[in-house]
């Protein structure tokens, strides 16, 4: 046991590690949501980009091209997903950029349906949601990873509901879908905050914590675009 001034070395070099571990944490998490902001933002430039451009409207939705402009992001996802740990931190990075471009060219269609002040109404709601809850995620001493495979589940039958809907075109469906699919990502955004902070006491190399930013961002992304989405859809404000 230790006494005196022994003791009180103890207890400094114990505050200053805590010290330096939260400082490495917010460093860390502040990468991860600067490489989604990063993200959305690209999103939305190309989005709007695309549907200020008639021409390039009839080429990517008049076309074949329609395909690769929705199922090319949807590829990225997994390819980054699963081949993460084998990739480089640059090529990870680089895939990111890609996906958030490509993703923007299936997202201008919004702006071609929904009115540009309800899209900014929208956003600025699920920013607010989002900010809180990841807040909340990131605060929080209680452990949401049963959460997580409840909302998990959830989203799971979201897909399959949305699957379904495809054939019935059900308005009433299409409501509920809506619904359940904001609780789910309001619920995954905090669950998948608190499991981003995790990773970083799991310690590791610069290179595999640049990866985990990355794949930590590409979470909270998907988390927010389809929030939006979401809202949009139970918010948004057709054009007539």
């Amino acid at each position: 046991m230790a006494f005196g001034p022994e003791r009180n070395t103890v207890i400094d070099r114990r505050a200053q590690e805590a010290t330096v571990i939260d400082v490495g944490l917010r460093q860390y998490m502040l990468g991860v949501y600067n490489y989604m902001a990063s993200g959305l933002a690209l999103t939305g430039m190309v989005a709007a980009f695309v549907a200020m451009s008639p021409g390039l409207q009839q080429a990517i939705f008049g076309t074949p091209l329609m395909w690769v402009a929705i199922l090319a992001p949807v590829a990225l996802v997994f390819f980054l997903s699963f081949r993460v740990h084998k990739m480089s931190a640059t090529a990870a990075q680089a895939t990111f950029w890609i996906y958030a471009a490509l993703n923007g060219l299936a997202f201008s269609s919004i702006f071609l349906v929904y009115t540009g002040e309800s899209i900014a109404r929208v956003f600025f709601i699920t920013a607010a949601t989002f900010g809180a809850m990841s807040l909340y995620g990131y605060t929080t001493k209680r452990d949401l990873a049963g959460f997580g495979s409840f909302l998990f589940m959830g989203l799971i039958g979201i897909i399959i509901a949305m699957v379904v809907n495809l054939f019935l075109a059900s308005p009433a469906l299409h409501f509920a879908i809506s619904v359940v699919g904001v609780l789910v990502f309001t619920g995954l955004t905090a669950w998948d905050t608190q499991r981003i902070k995790e990773w970083y006491y799991e310690g590791d190399d610069r290179e595999v914590m640049s990866k985990k930013s990355i794949m930590g961002a590409l979470s909270l992304y998907l988390d927010f675009i389809n929030l939006f989405v979401m809202l949009m859809q139970l918010l948004g404000v057709r054009r007539e």
